[in-house]
């Protein structure tokens, strides 16, 4: 293969991804927190279970990421269904861990940690780096997906053990996250902290975001959530995330966004 050839490669797969940007993270969001109350729809609500919703879950991610993997630029509508299936299968997985497995959310969590830690060593030691907006080998995209999908996984676990086991409950804990993601955004804008070390850290964080507010939402009142249901909320997330889709590409001639990471 020549170096010409190389280098386009490396253009396709970096066009393949979004540009990292505020509708980014709303998006990002939108998606995570619908993973939190879709994944508690099937696994509890429709009584599928932990075990036989992450089977189903992981199966729409396989097919999702295959499609994702075998297309040629950025669709919107295609990555953020893959964001989306890498969040609900997360909550499940977590859950069936922590649950079922009985590993509880503070163990469950460990081991996700190191998983995600594990993860990015290889990434780097493999490919060099684990910036996002310098994926451009099938390598680094394949790393790029299964560290997303242990992120949200992880999330899931951290967002349960702040709401349950911490104390803080429901409110506190999504309280607590803001308040770590703001501080995250303030560095990002103040200091000369590597963007790549603040962009993992507010991406792994954004997933317990939407955990906690996810539970805010659907609990019950005597448990400090607003107890909307998890049906109900998990089709308007869907409302606001097609929207924020929509309205962030809008304005592309080209269809396929803003310009990409």
């Amino acid at each position: 293969m020549t170096a010409a050839t190389d280098r386009d490669d490396g253009d396709v797969l970096a066009g393949k991804l979004p540009a990292i940007t505020a509708a980014f993270w709303v998006m990002k969001i939108s998606a995570t927190t619908l993973g939190e109350t879709g994944g508690d729809w099937l696994s509890m609500t429709m009584n599928l279970g932990y075990l036989a919703s992450t089977l189903v879950f992981f199966g729409i991610f396989v097919v999702a990421l295959g499609t994702q993997l075998a297309v040629k630029r950025h669709h919107p509508f295609l990555y953020w269904t893959v964001i989306v299936a890498t969040s609900t299968a997360g909550t499940t997985m977590s859950d069936y861990m922590d649950r079922t497995l009985e590993l509880g959310y503070a163990k469950g969590a460990a081991i996700l940690v190191t998983i995600l830690i594990a993860l990015l060593v290889a990434w780097k030691a493999n490919v060099g780096n684990v910036d996002v907006s310098n994926v451009r080998s099938r390598k680094a995209e394949i790393f790029y997906w299964i560290t997303i999908l242990f992120s949200n996984t992880l999330g899931t676990a951290l967002g349960d053990f702040l709401a349950d086991d911490s104390g803080l409950g429901f409110f506190g804990s999504w309280c607590l996250i803001t308040g770590i993601l703001g501080v995250v955004l303030a560095l990002a804008f103040t200091t000369k902290i590597s963007r790549v070390l603040l962009f993992w850290i507010a991406f792994i964080l954004t997933r317990p975001f939407g955990a906690t507010f996810g539970d805010l939402l659907t609990k019950a009142h005597e448990n400090g959530g607003l107890e909307f249901g998890r049906g109900a909320s998990s089709l308007i997330l869907l409302a606001v995330l097609l929207g924020a889709i929509a309205v962030s590409y809008r304005n592309a001639g080209n269809g396929t966004g803003p310009e990409p990471a």
